[in-house]
């Protein structure tokens, strides 16, 4: 791989986002499991497809800078797992708590993508024109559902 340490910069920082798009995906997955038959089933599917296109973007994204996208979750794959107990601990308003807090973090974690300086052009705009606001509108479609 031949990169400026400026792209180098924004690589890794693009592969954070991933780990957090792809614990995303897993965490809307493990919530369907555990409620399969609610009534917000299908936003939440839809919301987990959309993190699923955002996981697509991210890899060509860093494909483009001549990365290697990641595959894994790191430490985001805690997230899931604790999305999970709460589920079967607490219910679905406990998970669907959860998940708001998940965007939340994911909002912070664009927006401070956004704002640094490693960031390129390309990246820049993909974070702020298509992946910050699919979030925004998760956070949305999440304060409908009534547990």
């Amino acid at each position: 791989m031949n990169t400026t340490h400026s792209s180098q910069a924004c690589i890794d920082q693009c592969n954070e986002l991933l780990r957090g798009e792809i614990s995303a995906v897993q965490t809307y997955a493990m919530a369907l499991r555990r409620f399969p038959d609610e009534e917000s089933s299908p936003l939440l599917r839809d919301i987990r497809d959309e993190h699923a296109a955002s996981v697509e973007e991210l890899r060509e994204n860093i494909e483009r800078m001549g990365g290697e996208p990641t595959t894994d979750p790191g430490a985001w794959g805690s997230f899931a797992r604790t999305v999970e107990k709460a589920a079967s601990l607490l219910g679905e308003g406990a998970a669907v708590e959860a998940l708001r807090q998940g965007e939340q973090y994911g909002v912070g974690l664009y927006r401070s993508a956004i704002d640094s300086e490693d960031t390129e052009v390309n990246s820049r705009l993909l974070y702020s024109e298509r992946l910050l606001p699919r979030l925004f509108t998760h956070l949305t479609r999440l304060e409908s559902i009534q547990p």
